[in-house]
């Protein structure tokens, strides 16, 4: 739609434009302040993905065990007593058991998420160093991340001791992440 378009709809309406409240000039210059701040927002939107292959199979392996463990838990949590964590249990007893855990593994997973999209387009390892820290980046994201959301999920069901459980998620993680990267 044309400029002139819009505004012929919005009179229609009976719905003043910005242009008619402060002269039509100024009124311009607003318009192109505000599509260079959307460009610098559009601009910022393509880190939100991460850049590589490698970069993309771990965010979306971290964020399959998030996915498993929030799964598990609204599928076997039916008081928001049952929940060990005491900070999702709080969100729970206020907002709801959905709704609680919903808004909880947002907040606090979409950092992890923002850093690791982050990372993919702001460090470039040189070859012999990426040999070294990529592996190590995905031990840590095995064992703190994976780990831990296994572990949590399979608490439900799995009456196995807390480091076992992650032990194993720490060796499925592993197992899933060697297999795709080699690929």
């Amino acid at each position: 739609m044309e400029r002139s378009s819009k505004r012929g709809l919005f009179k229609s309406v009976g719905v003043p434009s910005f242009h008619e409240n402060n002269g039509g000039n100024n009124g311009e210059v607003y318009e192109k302040k505000m599509e260079r701040k959307w460009s610098r927002v559009l601009v910022f939107g393509k880190y939100l993905v991460p850049r590589n292959n490698r970069w993309l199979k771990r965010v979306c392996l971290v964020l399959c065990f998030v996915f498993l463990d929030y799964l598990a838990t609204l599928a076997f949590c039916t008081a928001p007593a049952e929940e060990a964590n005491p900070y999702v249990r709080v969100f729970m007893e206020n907002y709801g058991i959905a709704l609680g855990l919903t808004m909880f593994d947002f907040l606090v997973n979409l950092p992890i998420y923002l850093i690791l999209c982050f990372n993919s387009h702001f460090i470039s390892l040189p070859p012999r160093l990426a040999r070294i820290v990529n592996p190590l980046i995905d031990v840590v994201l095995a064992w703190f991340l994976a780990g831990s959301h296994f572990s949590g999920a399979t608490s439900w069901f799995w009456p196995a001791p807390d480091l076992m459980r992650q032990a194993m998620g720490f060796g499925i993680y592993l197992v899933i992440a060697i297999t795709s990267y080699s690929a």
